[in-house]
């Protein structure tokens, strides 16, 4: 297990509950709404002189032709988890698994889904990189329905079926599903002040381990790393005079597997540190190891600021 961590493998309370009665659809559809107004609000007050002699005196290169620039932005959206299978080991005691869970996100409860990105085109524009943190949330339903249960619990078998809240007090990752992505990029033929991307990168999950067996004396609740993740991303840049708004299609696979340490944690910093010492001692984690492969869809907006620099302007 140890070996595992090292290669592969925030502090909010639990959500009110006053969206996930709601369909899906209608929370994406709000989260939209929502997105579209903060980032218009964000992006569109730079553009409000038309003139034409103010247009006039923008610089061509930063809207109409796309060149080597430097991209601060940052996004808010909707994500879509796959069901997937949560397992929890311990040694000699439990080797439980809870088959298809239906994961779900409540992206506009706190805290909030979320995501900042540093962009960096190249000469010519058609080539980038992008470093990428998203932060999405993962919260498994407590007490709605039964999910199939298989293996060993507390040295005993598992029931065949059973709600998770009926053996968990809490079992999500929320503040949160975090990601850090370096990725590649290619712009494609732009329509205009349309600019179409494509990319695909990869990096590490931190997420906001918060998990409670209640079995255990005490839940687990702390910034955890817990293997590796990966996405591809489809999306239009609509290019204003100095910055941009975009929308975009993203598709991320995490595989978690993290330490039940039984411990509330503080800050980030201090977590990882406790998580590297642990390892580095050798220490088994007192209440098992836990996690799950996540699956998501995630359609995101937000707005990006430009910097080019003086000689693609000239």
């Amino acid at each position: 297990m140890l070996m595992r961590e090292a290669l592969l493998a925030p502090l909010w309370p639990r959500r009110s509950g006053t969206l996930p009665s709601l369909p899906k659809t209608i929370q994406i559809a709000v989260t939209a709404a929502t997105m579209g107004l903060l980032v218009a609000a964000a992006a569109l007050p730079e553009d409000r002189d038309a003139a034409p002699a103010a247009a006039s005196a923008a610089p061509a290169s930063t809207a109409h032709n796309p060149g080597r620039e430097s991209d601060f932005g940052a996004y808010l959206g909707a994500p879509y988890h796959y069901p997937s299978d949560f397992h929890l080991k311990k040694t000699g005691v439990t080797d439980l698994t809870i088959k298809d869970i239906p994961w779900y996100t409540n992206p506009f409860e706190n805290p909030l889904y979320y995501g900042v990105r540093f962009q960096r085109w190249f000469e010519g524009g058609r080539l980038g990189t992008m470093l990428d943190f998203t932060h999405s949330k993962v919260y498994a339903p407590m007490k709605e329905g039964e999910r199939a249960f298989e293996g060993t619990l507390d040295g005993k078998p598992a029931p065949a079926s059973a709600k998770i809240g009926d053996y968990f007090n809490k079992l999500e990752w929320t503040h949160g599903h975090n990601m850090l992505t370096l990725n590649g990029l290619l712009r494609l033929p732009s329509l205009g002040v349309i600019s179409p991307y494509a990319g695909v990168g990869a990096g590490m999950s931190f997420p906001h381990s918060e998990i409670h067996l209640k079995t255990d004396e005490k839940r687990t609740y702390e910034y955890q790393y817990t293997g590796p993740c990966a996405q591809a991303l489809f999306g239009l840049e609509f290019r204003l005079r100095t910055g941009s708004i975009f929308i975009e299609y993203k598709f991320t696979a995490a595989d978690y597997w993290g330490p039940l340490t039984g411990r509330d944690g503080t800050w980030f910093p201090i977590d990882m540190w406790r998580q590297f010492s642990r390892w580095w001692s050798g220490e088994e984690p007192p209440n098992g190891w836990a996690g799950s492969k996540l699956v998501s869809h995630q359609v995101i907006g937000g707005f990006l600021v430009r910097f080019v620099p003086k000689t693609a302007t000239q």
